[in-house]
């Protein structure tokens, strides 16, 4: 039977793609020159793009197609469109890192570890999504397409907009506070921040070995399983990397949970700075999956303050000497290596040390009271302008401990604005938390 792509790529998912080009209704070069055209009549607009290299992309197109050909793919993702965020290297493409300080014709000559697992996958890369400058606060150019007067988020934001315009199904991303939860929200698409260490980092500009995490964007739950099940590997290169035992995320979210799940309803210290009609809508949320409000102790509401400290702190020690060497490089940035430069030391590792307690604190949760959290992914829908990117008050405790999150697009204001629900699981747990958020879509949609 004809699995024929619908002519409108924005709903195409890797399933999708993959039926198609099994029984011939259509190849990889057909979608990634879609994928072209979809880049030049919607990214004059969007612009999620930084760097697209056609001819790079038609050359991948091409040996995808003659593998599927000859029933010889080689991965999960083979002929699937997918863009990576300009911190990773990715040969024949500048790293600008969302900055004019970098300079364009410099080119790598090595690519990241992540990139080249993609490769393996057969994964198509069409190009570089903008970053904010150094993945910090200072916006890049990128719209968000639900609203383009509204900011798409950051630091990952060309990459979320990539998704949510409906040019790729795949979007590689990173996290140091909020930099994927938060765009996955504000573009209502599937983000993935995977527990620390489990996807490699090397490569990629180092902001903070403690809080740097690469993750992924998707149109689905199964397809953020599925690039998972690619880039997820021990990496020697990466410091912080660590073996994964088995690595089927794709058949875990295809597989039902043993018992039901249970859910933790967690507002955090931070919830008065949650938009009213985003908490009504969570709480609902909570109420309707039988979610157990937990209240976590006073002293989390310090935890802010150590992702701060280590932030802060990282980021001068691996990005100082730039600033100092002067250029474009925004006053916003310059203040953070200014304070990063004023932490010391004891404050460093007391923050360090705290955010190990915390991580323990939280996962006896997981241990003694429920499979997952539920909280918000963001303050509320994307504010207004395009000078912010957002705040990432609701990713920080989540970052800081290194624990597994997703973003599920399943609530929208009343003009249909999309607000996140981000679920948060036990460390290393990752693929049992895709599962319980496949259990919890699935039970919403009854």
């Amino acid at each position: 039977m004809s699995t024929e792509l619908s002519s409108d790529p924005s709903g195409w998912t890797v399933d999708a793609l993959a039926a198609a080009y099994a029984d011939g209704s259509a190849s990889p070069v057909e979608v990634t020159l879609t994928t072209l055209d979809r880049i030049r009549a919607v990214d004059p607009v969007v612009n999620a793009f930084v760097w697209v290299d056609e001819a790079a992309a038609l050359v991948q197109a091409r040996a995808s197609e003659v593998r599927w050909r000859a029933g010889e793919q080689v991965g999960a993702l083979d002929g699937v469109p997918t863009t990576i965020k300009d911190l990773l290297p990715v040969l024949g493409h500048p790293t600008l890192k969302g900055s004019r300080h970098c300079d364009p014709s410099q080119l790598p000559t090595e690519e990241a570890p992540t990139v080249l697992r993609l490769r393996e996958a057969g994964a198509v890369i069409i190009g570089k999504t903008v970053t904010t400058e150094f993945a910090y606060f200072h916006p890049g150019k990128t719209r968000n397409p639900r609203d383009v007067t509204r900011t798409p988020g950051g630091s990952s934001s060309g990459s979320a907009a990539a998704v949510a315009a409906g040019i790729v199904p795949l979007a590689i991303g990173s996290q140091t506070n909020g930099s994927m939860i938060r765009p996955a929200a504000f573009c209502g698409v599937f983000g993935v921040k995977p527990s620390h260490g489990l996807v490699s980092r090397a490569g990629a500009l180092t902001l903070s070995r403690t809080l740097d995490h690469v993750g992924a964007f998707a149109r689905s739950l199964e397809d953020l399983a599925l690039i998972l099940d690619c880039i997820v590997g021990q990496d020697p290169a990466d410091p912080d990397s660590r073996p994964y035992p088995s690595a089927r995320f794709r058949a875990s979210v295809a597989e039902p949970p043993p018992l039901p799940p249970s859910f933790a309803f967690v507002r955090t210290p931070m919830w008065d700075k949650a938009d009213a009609e985003a908490r009504d809508a969570l709480e609902e949320l909570a109420r309707e999956v039988g979610a157990r409000e937990v209240d976590l102790p006073d002293d989390f509401r310090f935890a802010w303050d150590a992702l701060r400290a280590i932030m802060a702190a990282d980021m001068a020690y691996n990005l100082g000497a730039m600033v100092d060497k002067g250029g474009e490089i925004s006053q916003q940035f310059r203040d953070l290596v200014a304070e990063g430069r004023a932490v010391t030391a004891v404050q460093y590792l007391a923050a360090v040390r705290d955010a190990r307690r915390y991580g323990e604190r939280l996962t006896a949760i997981f241990e003694q009271l429920a499979d997952a959290i539920i909280t918000l992914s963001a303050r509320g829908v994307a504010p207004q302008g395009l000078n912010a990117t957002g705040d990432p008050v609701f990713c920080t405790l989540w970052t800081l401990t290194g624990l597994p999150s997703l973003n599920l697009p399943l609530l929208a204001n009343g003009d249909g604005l999309p607000i996140g629900v981000q679920l948060v699981g036990a460390p290393g747990r990752d693929e049992r938390l895709l599962r319980t958020a496949r259990a919890l879509i699935a039970g919403l949609a009854d």
